[in-house]
């Protein structure tokens, strides 16, 4: 007869012949592979056994049993400050609060496990119980409550939800595809809801314990957000250490739940935030100033566990420091923004302002002034249609231009100075041909002023009667000779 450690030689010689033929290329990737289809299939057998005892282990391990006499026990004694010259991570009293976070977190997922099977086995008779409660507790002490009944008006709900929900569940009961359950299945699902209502109670007994210890754990957590706050957020993030190292935007989330309204209003509710609307700080704020404060609360909070996971602060201080910050800012949130001043007039000057005056901006302002014409053109009458360039309303409008008199377009023109003196500027120009009279002088000129002129070619000739050109060029004049002596 072969012994025990002949069957294990066995069993590590087959394994080694296993390994053998498995390509060296492929070792991780099939080692991987078998992972995650065991964990799948355990999951799914986990979720699909009958015997609640296979799906639920933890209250009869023994490091369960064990944690929570020890934690009734140090109920019972009371608060004890521990001994100061003991360091913290040598402190039995700690390493038992430790143990609590840890147990306080498989908790919670046997909790859930629990829930999967009790939804599992009611599904069959209210399947759209578990969209309408959400968390597993409240759907365990429901589930409890209704049993096998069919008509929900005769299950008193009160208490249990919120009367919102009860009034949907209740519409929802009528309608339901449901069928009554075997004996055997709802005495099952009756003894997972027990279970589940007993994990909770011992559940709060720890988070009970952990925050009786607060004040000496976490001092400065404590102060900000009080000791069960303090108590929940470390039990549900899994210890001071695990607390210290979340981000702050993670710290706001622990404890949150999903809600569901029903199809009401989502002006009033708050999402997105977890245990921290406990705190006192939370729920003496302003509703419309609460989610800034719980953002804050959520950052001071995590400074304060940084704080507290190194020892850095025992008394207290720094935490009673941050409190007094987050009241300093919300306070300052709440003040009226400032009265606007009224601004005062400037002190009047003695002396005159520097204005530009005189004969040359007179004269300006009547060479750029509007004319009588334009004046016209930019009123309207009322009533009257106005004629355009290109008839029909478009084009350029005329305006009031030919609607008084014989209905013609005649204004009559002022004298321009503006085009009198452009006009005396040109003239003192000569814009006629050369002065010598020959076959081709015209007496024609161009001007920009009045286009073709007529002048005299010989009004400039005395100009031309001087100096060499009198002389040399002259068309009269003759050679001189002169003598030499």
């Amino acid at each position: 007869m072969a012994t025990l450690a002949d069957s294990f030689l066995a069993d590590l010689d087959d394994l080694s012949d296993n390994e053998a033929e498995i390509p060296e290329d492929n070792e991780v990737d099939a080692a991987d592979m078998e992972e995650d289809i065991d964990g799948d299939l355990a999951d799914l057998e986990n979720l699909n056994y009958d015997d609640l005892d296979s799906v639920s282990k933890l209250q009869k391990t023994q490091r369960y049993i064990d944690i929570m006499q020890k934690v009734e026990e140090a109920l019972q004694k009371g608060t004890e400050v521990s001994i100061q010259g003991v360091d913290l991570e040598d402190d039995p009293e700690y390493q038992l609060i430790v143990e609590c976070n840890a147990l306080s977190v498989d908790i919670e997922n046997e909790i859930v496990i629990i829930h999967n099977f009790i939804r599992d086995k009611y599904r069959l008779k209210f399947p759209e119980l578990e969209s309408l409660v959400h968390h597993p507790i409240d759907y365990a002490r429901v589930v409890k409550k209704i049993g096998n009944e069919m008509d929900l008006t005769l299950v008193n709900l009160e208490g249990l939800l919120p009367s919102a929900i009860i009034m949907v569940v209740s519409v929802t009961a009528s309608t339901t595809t449901g069928k009554p359950l075997p004996e055997d299945v709802l005495s099952k699902t009756v003894e997972a809801c027990d279970r589940a209502l007993a994990l909770d109670s011992a559940k709060k007994k720890v988070l009970d314990f952990v925050e009786s210890r607060m004040g000496y754990i976490a001092p400065n957590l404590s102060t900000i957000v009080g000791s069960a706050v303090a108590a929940k957020l470390m039990g549900t993030a899994g210890g001071l250490v695990a607390l210290s190292k979340m981000p702050a935007c993670n710290v706001q989330l622990l404890g949150a739940k999903k809600k569901n309204l029903a199809g009401f209003s989502t002006a009033t509710s708050q999402f997105r935030i977890g245990y921290i609307e406990q705190t006192e700080i939370f729920q003496s704020t302003p509703p419309p100033l609460r989610m800034r404060a719980c953002r804050l609360l959520a950052a001071k909070s995590t400074l304060a566990a940084r704080v507290d996971s190194i020892r850095g602060d025992p008394s207290g201080k720094t935490g009673r420091a941050f409190k007094d910050e987050i009241h300093k800012k919300i306070e300052k949130w709440q003040e009226p923004p400032p009265a606007k001043q009224p601004k005062p007039l400037p002190v009047p000057d003695s002396e005159p302002k520097k204005k530009r005056g005189g004969r040359r901006l007179r004269k300006m302002k009547e060479r750029y002034a509007v004319t009588d014409m334009r004046k016209l053109a930019n009123r309207m009458q009322f009533g009257v249609p106005e004629e355009s360039s290109l008839g029909d309303g478009l084009g350029e409008g005329y305006g009031m231009l030919g609607q008084a008199g014989s209905g013609k377009l005649r204004v009559s023109v002022g004298p321009s100075k503006l085009a009198a003196k452009v006009a005396k500027r040109f003239k003192e120009k000569n814009y006629g041909s050369s002065g010598a009279t020959s076959g081709l002088t015209s007496s024609l000129a161009f001007t920009p002023v009045q286009g073709i002129e007529l002048t005299n070619p010989q009004a400039h000739a005395h100009q031309l009667g001087s100096g060499t050109q009198s002389t040399y060029f002259s068309e009269t004049g003759t050679f001189s000779k002169i003598k030499r002596t």
